[in-house]
């Protein structure tokens, strides 16, 4: 849950001011969403609200690090145009009454189910502004991709979850809105089966934006968005070449936001578990894993597990290739713990942007 008596700066000269002051370490906070909260004076960027910029023409949108996503989204359909890799509002699953902001669902990477076709967060991320843990405010990248050198610390920002910085402004690159999408809704196939229907999907030519498998239902999903004509050839395609039952459903943005926000999970009282993994390894894992509940996405490549709480996963399912973040959950670290090469570049990385290790100490090892 987020913190009570949290500090509010009005504008980035404010936070600057803020973080130099500060004498202990600062939990930082967007709209208080993910329930995350680390040790110290609790710190949020929900005041520093407001879209300074929106090019439709040029697909471009600048907005200030607490602005709500809701505020972007509505901006963005009014001119038939959306945020393509569809946060996820953790709001249901934490039990949290925050508001999404832009600021921290880059800050976390926060990235839905067509991450597998157009890419995560970070990948729309063109510029930022954010304050380190000296208070030096610093500007990286602009409103255009172009190539850089040095830091890429338009990329090194996503993901971070303030670690490094607290953002204080992003530039985005936008998408327009398809003409249609639909769902194919194949019943019936156990985990490996599904998986690997998936598999098929994504490597035809039929541009699959989501492909997912809810073993609790028994139904692997599959979604395809462009212009009607071909939404619809692409659909059939993609049914005669999976084959089995199946059936063909309009309009299915609703089932994929619950899924994306996985409402499923919500109330449950149990550990929730991310697992990113190779899609071939996901039926094994999901199998050893003991989890009550699994849900596949990204084809495989991300599998969502409900635990019995306290369960350590980690020791559970050993070596393999990949990581497992507890987003719900007490008892265990919520990152994977880093291997000793990874775990001193981020060392170095922290002493360069927060040398008093002020910002979210310990939230990432």
């Amino acid at each position: 849950m987020a913190k009570k008596n949290i500090h509010l700066p009005a504008d980035e000269s404010e936070l600057s001011e803020m973080i130099a002051q500060a004498k202990a370490p600062l939990c930082i906070q967007g709209g208080g969403s993910r329930g995350i909260a680390v040790d110290g004076h609790a710190l949020g960027t929900s005041a520093m609200s407001g879209i300074t910029l929106y090019e439709p023409g040029a697909m471009t949108l600048v907005a200030q690090a607490g602005t709500p996503v809701g505020e972007i989204e509505v901006a963005l359909a009014a001119e038939n145009q959306r945020l393509a890799f569809e946060p996820v509002d953790y709001r249901a699953l934490m039990g949290t009454d925050g508001v999404p902001t832009i600021g921290g669902t880059m800050a976390a990477n926060s990235s839905g189910p067509r991450r597998i076709s157009v890419g995560a967060a970070r990948d729309f991320l063109l510029g930022v502004r954010y304050v380190d843990g000296m208070g030096k405010i610093v500007k990286n990248g602009g409103r255009v991709m172009k190539n850089v050198t040095g830091y890429d610390l338009v990329k090194l920002m996503a993901g971070a979850h303030g670690t490094l910085g607290v953002l204080s402004e992003v530039s985005l690159k936008v998408l327009p809105c398809p003409e249609m999408e639909a769902t194919l809704v194949l019943q019936g196939l156990e985990d490996e089966a599904a998986v690997g229907a998936l598999a098929r999907a994504l490597g035809s030519p039929f541009e699959v934006s989501a492909a997912a498998h809810d073993p609790a239902s028994c139904e692997t999903m599959l979604r395809v968005e462009g212009f009607e004509d071909s939404v619809r050839y692409r659909i059939q395609e993609l049914k005669a070449l999976l084959g089995g039952e199946a059936r063909v459903e309009e309009n299915s943005t609703k089932r994929w936001a619950a899924w994306r926000d996985l409402n499923g999970f919500a109330q449950t009282g149990e550990d929730v578990w991310r697992v990113s993994c190779k899609p071939s390894d996901g039926p094994a894992l999901a199998a050893k894993s003991g989890a009550r509940a699994v849900r596949y996405d990204w084809a495989g490549g991300l599998i969502w597990l409900a635990a019995t709480a306290g369960h350590d996963l980690r020791a559970v399912l050993g070596a393999y290739d990949g990581h497992a973040t507890l987003v719900r959950g007490t008892g265990q670290p919520r990152f994977e713990p880093e291997a000793a090469g990874v775990a001193r570049i981020t060392a170095g990385l922290r002493a360069r942007f927060d040398p008093r290790g002020l910002l979210n100490a310990g939230l990432m090892g």
